[in-house]
């Protein structure tokens, strides 16, 4: 295993714009959905996703926390697949106005036409615990 850190990740995470963020549903099974990774945030371990409160992503994260992310970087000029993240994790609801702003860019009012006052906003916060990596035919782990 190659030695990359976070910054080398969240490096890489700039020029990914949209991840998937797989839940666990009431039936034991997976259900994956893309979510647009804001490239101008500097990652640190947690990833930040809005949400409309009724779907069911949230209450998937209601029922149970544990959530993944993935991640694939563009291709090389040189043919190389690019980098894969996957990321495991915990997400937790937030629900707060003063949150919704610390997090909002001018993109989001596309989805959210009321911006930090739309009916029923929820902020998905996905903390990092482990983060493993693919880059060429060198992979890695870090743990934030």
């Amino acid at each position: 295993m190659a030695d990359k850190t976070l910054d080398d990740i969240s490096g890489a995470m700039r020029d990914i714009d949209f991840c998937m963020l797989t839940t666990r549903r009431e039936d034991g099974g997976m259900s994956a959905r893309p979510m647009s990774n804001n490239r101008e945030v500097t990652y640190t371990g947690d990833s930040y996703f809005f949400s409309d409160g009724d779907t069911d992503k949230v209450r998937e994260i209601d029922a149970d926390r544990h959530v993944a992310l993935a991640f694939q970087g563009k291709a090389s000029l040189l043919g190389q697949p690019g980098i894969f993240i996957a990321v495991e994790g915990e997400a937790e609801l937030i629900r707060d106005k003063t949150s919704f702003a610390e997090h909002w860019t001018s993109d989001l009012d596309r989805w959210f036409e009321q911006g930090v006052d739309t009916p029923r906003l929820t902020l998905i916060k996905v903390h990092a615990g482990r983060v493993h990596w693919w880059d060429g035919g060198e992979e890695g782990e870090v743990r934030p």
